[in-house]
């Protein structure tokens, strides 16, 4: 019962400063992402405040998860500190209970923050940010971002047997598209290596996809006959023309409607499956990928950082501990930022990128435990 009383009193101290850092980082982090761009917007775009205050309310989820971390680190820090100064500390070790039984309850804080961080991500903030780009959009008049709609490439890989028994992955197709226009792609290319070498040239006006009888229907075009020495053996126009081809190029365009962070894991994944199978580098997407998993977990890494630095005998404002709270995450951004990038040129693995940051953290917050543990 003792420990239960304690673990509910350490659970008290560390909730109210955890409402006020997300109250706090919130309405930062609103003010400088958010409000001044769309007053901007409201001044120079002629915005209606409406629609402003309807595209303020849909990134809300996106700031608010971000501070979960950042919140965490505050709260921690303050009432361990406080603990601390007022030998609260002092008395329950002379009761007999450890600095790991102590730094307890703010990990299993921080694992339930984790949760919770990794729910808003998968449930709300896809959404909400999808909708707030589009909103953005429709109001300034411009194409959604992120929306790949020019030069379009897909090459088709299919898996072949030679006459030997060898099972092959080889180039079939290439589709080459200009422009993709309200579910049509247009002057439209395919290629056909089915026949080991270029066998036929298709080139359309338009291309639309029938998904009743999954086929490709061509719009004026012609169709040239390849023999295998690359001359054309036969050239024939047509008005329409129906071949069976793969739908991924239309599947592929409709899913980069959507950024990264506006994505789902399951639809992130996906997303980077087809754009592999198209021959694009998905290295960049693999770190976004993995920091899916990797910005949630900020959190207990926070937690044990600043449980730690709050057991030191020394007394922490709450002004100063927010100051403290704001310099560990600058520097724990820039880390990511750094990682980030390497991740996306390749210098380092994509799951290291996405990762190491964290695992510095939790290194650091390792040894001032240990420290603090003596």
């Amino acid at each position: 019962m003792g420990l239960s009383r304690l673990d509910g009193y350490l659970f008290w101290e560390l909730g109210l400063p955890f409402l006020f850092g997300v109250a706090a980082f919130t309405s930062l982090g609103m003010a400088i992402g958010s409000l001044f761009e769309l007053v901007r917007y409201i001044v120079e775009n002629g915005m209606s405040m409406t629609l402003a205050a309807q595209i303020f309310v849909l990134r809300l989820p996106s700031i608010v998860v971000l501070t979960f971390p950042m919140s965490v680190l505050l709260c921690t820090l303050l009432a361990y500190s406080r603990l601390t100064a007022d030998s609260e500390i002092v008395a329950l070790k002379a009761c007999g209970v450890s600095v790991y039984r102590i730094i307890a309850p703010a990990i299993g804080m921080s694992v339930l923050v984790t949760g919770l961080t990794f729910v808003f991500n998968e449930q709300i903030v896809p959404s909400a940010t999808y909708e707030a780009s589009l909103a953005l959009a429709k109001a300034l008049e411009t194409e959604v971002p992120a929306f790949k709609k020019d030069n379009i490439f897909y090459p088709v890989f299919e898996t072949i047997q030679d006459e030997k028994g060898n099972v092959n992955r080889e180039l079939t197709r290439i589709l080459y598209a200009r422009r993709y226009n309200q579910g049509a792609m247009e002057n439209m290319t395919v290629l056909d290596f089915s026949q080991n070498n270029l066998s036929q040239i298709i080139k359309a006006k338009r291309g639309i996809w029938l998904p009743k009888e999954q086929l490709w229907r061509f719009e004026k075009g012609v169709v040239y006959g390849v023999d295998q020495v690359g001359n054309y053996r036969n050239i024939a126009k047509f008005d329409t023309y129906q071949m069976n081809l793969s739908y991924r190029p239309i599947e592929l365009v409709e899913k980069s409607r959507r950024r990264p962070e506006e994505m789902t894991v399951a639809q992130l994944s996906e997303y980077i499956r087809l754009m592999g199978e198209a021959g694009q580098d998905t290295v960049g997407l693999w770190v976004q990928l993995h920091q899916k998993f990797a910005i949630p977990f900020t959190c207990v890494s926070f937690a044990l950082v600043g449980a730690t630095m709050g057991l030191r005998r020394q007394r922490t404002t709450g002004a100063l501990g927010l100051g403290v709270s704001i310099l560990i995450i600058f520097f724990f951004y820039v880390a990511s930022f750094l990682t980030n990038a390497w991740g996306q040129l390749g210098v380092l693995n994509p799951l290291l990128a996405a990762w190491l940051p964290n695992l510095i953290t939790l290194g650091i917050g390792g040894v001032l435990l240990s420290r603090v543990a003596r």
